[in-house]
């Protein structure tokens, strides 16, 4: 009995404890929130501040007590509470435009129902994300000034771009069908218009990194990210400003090299999460072949002249929906073909599979192999299935430079893939012997 009773007191003690510590958190964020305002609101009198560091930290103490007492009683008592603080700093606001001619904005009555919300959460069993939250508001009400600043620098073109951007992924894009249609079910909406998002994201990227560090270092920004995604589509954007006289074909063929470079870490990383062991046999050619290409990439870059090669007079539209719509389509193609090679070729073998999906995609044939090679698959033939489909989809992208780009792009670009895709052949018959 005397036992049971320790247990039940030491529960009743965590749970104080606990409740405590989220107290804590909701007291903390308003000591955040209030300090960012406190510090903004430094040179304003005493007594005609909205809110200060004090108010804050009440407000999301007080917060935390309500979603204390919510527990006890209902959810709604939470809701009840919030709307009387809201009416109480609504009434505040009001009171304090009828004294003061001048506008009075409202970001620190914001903050403080936001300061309330974030207190409640953290007591109704979300610490984790009011304090996260907590950090962003704060990180968000500090940056007013350089907000500000960007928001005057955008143009109305610029502001068009970024919504029809926001159009085509955030509305349209989840309305597709994730399923194959037409010939052997090759064409899947989704994932071709998934290519139209980011062909034209990735234009969006580049524009605003071009113009806020200049073509030489904005065009390297971008294809290095870029490449995290799909070097494919950064060769396509690249070969397009060649085509159109953009920039010289020096600083583009760099940019696409720095893509290709980012594609075989990513190759690396990907095989690592289905299948670890096969990372060291292909470690060393994939080494091979990123240096390489990262190498050509930054010999082309520094031998740039910025003062003479590197003169841009107009940037590019930050939106080009008929170049990624292009795009989409040739891949959706290239999707019907690889599916009906598969379909006329039957079983030739993993390596043929190789050269017909490196026309079009080198991930989907990665994970694939890799997650076979975890059960009947040898890890040799995996190895080599991966790299041929490699060496091929980089080939692709060479011809794709070449094709839309022009010689002078092309020429540079292919110098430097052909002698990593040669060294890294010779590696990879090295590491198996």
């Amino acid at each position: 009995m005397i036992a049971q009773t320790r247990v039940i007191g030491f529960n009743r003690f965590m749970d104080h404890f606990i409740i405590l510590q989220h107290l804590g958190i909701a007291l903390a964020i308003g000591l955040l929130v209030g300090t960012e305002r406190g510090w903004h609101e430094r040179d304003v009198e005493e007594g005609r501040r909205v809110a200060g560091i004090r108010t804050f930290a009440l407000t999301g103490l007080l917060g935390g007590l309500i979603g204390v007492v919510a527990l006890k009683l209902t959810v709604g008592f939470a809701g009840l509470a919030f709307a009387g603080f809201a009416a109480l700093v609504v009434a505040g606001h009001w009171i304090s435009s009828r004294n003061d001619d001048s506008q009075l904005g409202i970001t620190t009555e914001v903050a403080l129902l936001v300061t309330l919300s974030l207190g409640l959460l953290s007591t109704l069993g979300f610490p984790l994300i009011a304090a996260a939250s907590a950090v962003v508001t704060t990180i968000l009400l500090g940056l007013k000034p350089v907000l500000h600043v960007w928001l005057t620098q955008l143009s109305e073109r610029e502001l068009h771009a970024a919504l029809k951007l926001l159009l085509i992924s955030v509305v349209l894009l989840p309305l597709l069908p994730d399923q194959g249609f037409g010939p052997w079910d090759a064409f899947n909406p989704y994932h071709a218009w998934w290519m139209v998002v980011l062909v034209s994201g990735l234009s969006f990227i580049g524009y605003f990194a071009i113009k806020l560090a200049g073509p030489q270092r904005g065009i390297m920004v971008t294809s290095l990210l870029g490449g995290l995604v799909s070097s494919t589509a950064v060769t396509l954007n690249l070969a397009r400003y060649a085509r159109d006289d953009r920039y010289t074909p020096r600083l583009l063929a760099a940019g696409v090299l720095a893509a290709f470079s980012i594609m075989f870490p990513r190759v690396l990383i990907e095989v690592s999460v289905v299948n670890a062991e096969l990372v060291p046999l292909l470690l060393p050619t994939l080494l091979v072949m990123t240096l390489v290409t990262l190498g050509g990439a930054v010999y082309l870059w520094r031998g740039i002249n910025p003062d003479g090669e590197v003169s841009q007079t107009r940037l590019p539209n930050p939106f080009e929906l008929g170049n990624a719509l292009k795009f989409g389509l040739l891949l959706a193609l290239i999707m019907v073909l690889a599916s009906g090679a598969r379909a006329w070729f039957g079983d030739a073998g993993l390596y043929t599979l190789a050269v017909v999906s490196g026309l079009a995609d080198v991930d989907a044939l990665t994970l694939s192999v890799a997650r076979l090679s975890t059960t009947d698959l040898a890890l040799e033939v995996a190895r080599n299935t991966i790299l041929i489909a490699v060496f091929t989809n980089t080939l692709v992208k060479v011809m794709l430079a070449t094709a839309i780009g022009g010689m002078a792009l092309g020429m540079r670009a292919a110098s430097v893939s052909l002698l990593a895709i040669a060294l890294g052949t010779v590696t990879l018959f090295l590491t198996s012997s």
